[in-house]
This record gives structure tokens, sequence and C-alpha cells, in this order.
């Protein structure tokens, strides 16, 4: 049963990677491919919770988090790159597993975006945080994730890879498939966003190591208290 929900997650996960493709090929209809994320996104939430009955209280935390995440990132919006969202999605995936993460990560994207601008970044983005969460959730366990230099190590690892992932979707959209294949296209463009994911990085472990212990108190005792998303 156990390999079956991991076939099954891994299949959704497939179905919104290809849906973030399919986006650079219709460009001009990114907004539907991005809410075909976002329900790809709550398919993985009932495929984890399809044998309990889902609290309405659950819902709304996810939603309240996700808000949260989303807001957070409006009063950054002048500094580029340094913004909270990634704190927060990381710690929801982490106190609630991956598949609450994932969402949370999901649906801050697109909702950030309703007010800083949507564009055909948007589901590339929402692919991006929700791969920090789920990947927070996946790790939880770990014994380094328990440490704070474990989750600062984390945060700057993802502080990075979210550059690159938003740098794949401007090589694919401006310069096609090929551009992987060309050093002199590749290299320049990686190395020109350096700074702006060291920022990222940066604000990432500012994040971690100001709230981190305070989130995961504050989090964890609302998942205990409540019964929330065990």
């Amino acid at each position: 049963m156990e390999n079956k929900q991991k076939l099954k997650m891994a299949g959704l996960l497939a179905i919104s990677v290809s849906l973030v493709i399919i986006s650079v090929q219709w460009i001009d209809y990114y907004l539907w491919f991005s809410f075909g994320v976002v329900i790809s996104a709550f398919f993985l939430f009932l495929v984890r919770f399809e044998r309990k009955v889902i609290d309405a209280r659950e819902i709304v935390l996810l939603a309240v988090l996700a808000a949260i995440a989303a807001v957070s990132r409006i009063p950054f919006a002048s500094i580029p790159s340094v913004q909270p969202t990634t704190f927060v999605v990381m710690m929801a995936g982490f106190v609630f597993g991956k598949e609450s993460g994932f969402i949370i990560g999901v649906v801050a994207a697109l909702a950030s975006n309703m007010i800083l601008g949507q564009g055909p970044w948007t589901p590339w983005q929402m692919i991006a945080w929700g791969l920090v969460g789920f990947s927070a959730g996946l790790l939880r366990n770990q014994t380094f994730m328990q440490k704070t230099w474990g989750k600062v190590v984390f945060g700057v690892v993802w502080g990075f890879l979210f550059g690159w992932i938003m740098n794949m979707w401007g090589l694919i959209a401006f310069t096609g498939p090929e551009g992987f294949l060309d050093f002199q296209v590749l290299l320049p463009y990686f190395m020109g966003s350096a700074l702006f994911d060291s920022m990222h990085a940066v604000s990432n472990v500012i994040f971690l190591l100001l709230f981190s212990g305070l989130w995961v108190s504050i989090l964890q005792r609302f998942k205990t208290k409540y019964g929330l998303l065990e």
C-alpha cells in the first residue's frame, strides 16, 4: 500500500511538471496551466487522506498558511529574490508533511502573483515552491533536519535550486531546449542569476536563524493540540 501511494504521488508530480513544460509551448495559456498545477496539488492532498475524513480545520489551516506565504512576498517585492515565502513553505512542510508543504507552496505562488503579476513564469514558481515544501516534509525525520544547521543548509540549497528552476524556464522560453546544449548561453545565464540566488539563500538563512524555532513550536502546538494533519 505504501509503495502504491508513493507511485501515485510520483505520478501526480510528473503530471504537474508536464503541465509546466506544456505551458512553455502554449505560453498564452499559462493561467490555465497554473490552475492545472493547483488541481494536481489538491489531488496529491486527497491521495494522502484517501482513508481519512478531512477535518474542515485542516483545510482552513492550509489556506491560512498559504495566504501567509503569499502575502509575505509583497512587502519585500522591491528587493530582488528576498522574501520569507520559502521559509514559510519550508516550515509548513517540516511540521505538517510533504503533501501539505507541496500544496501550500503551489497555492502561495499563484495567490501572490495575483497581486504581483501573473505570467508564464507562474507555473514554474508554483512547482519550485511546491517542491520546497515537499522536500522539507520528505526529509523532516532525518537527523540533520532536526538541527538548526541542517535547516540552514536546506535553506541555502533551495535558495539556489529555486533560482536554477526559474533559469530553466528562462532558457526554454527565450532560447528553446537547445539553450541547454550551448554552454556559451547556459553558463553566462546561470552566472548572471548567481547574485540573486545568493540573496535568496542568505534571506532564507536569516529567517531560519531568527524564526525557525518559534514557527516550529507554534505549528507543532497546533498540530498536537487539535490533532491536525497527523
